[in-house]
């Protein structure tokens, strides 16, 4: 007899529901990773995954967005086909105060 498995949605995120240091450190010691960041920190709206300027492929560029929502530094979300990427800021530094303004300072 076969059998159903089930799988979550594509478009579903799991949120930490707390963020932790060092995980967001580690997600942030890449410098793809760092990059991916520094462009949504820049952006006033969200990102879609295939609109970030990295040298790097798709599938690289998919587990570096995977291991920033993991740590809660992002999160996507789906409309229509796109996956547009936001920064947690407002997290981010609640969590850590200071922490993106000594890694990321904002450009004048």
């Amino acid at each position: 007899m076969p059998t159903t498995t089930q799988t979550r949605p594509r478009d579903s995120v799991t949120k930490p529901t707390k963020l932790d240091v060092m995980a967001v450190l580690r997600a942030l010691a890449d410098p793809v990773r760092l990059d991916l960041v520094r462009q949504l920190r820049e952006s006033e709206v969200p990102i879609a995954c295939g609109a970030f300027n990295v040298a790097v492929a798709k599938n690289t560029l998919t587990y570096h967005f995977k291991t920033l929502r993991g740590a809660g530094v992002i999160v996507t979300h789906r409309e229509g086909t796109a996956a547009l990427n936001v920064l947690q800021e407002d997290e981010l530094d609640a969590a850590f105060p200071g922490l993106l303004d000594a890694i990321l300072p904002r450009r004048c």
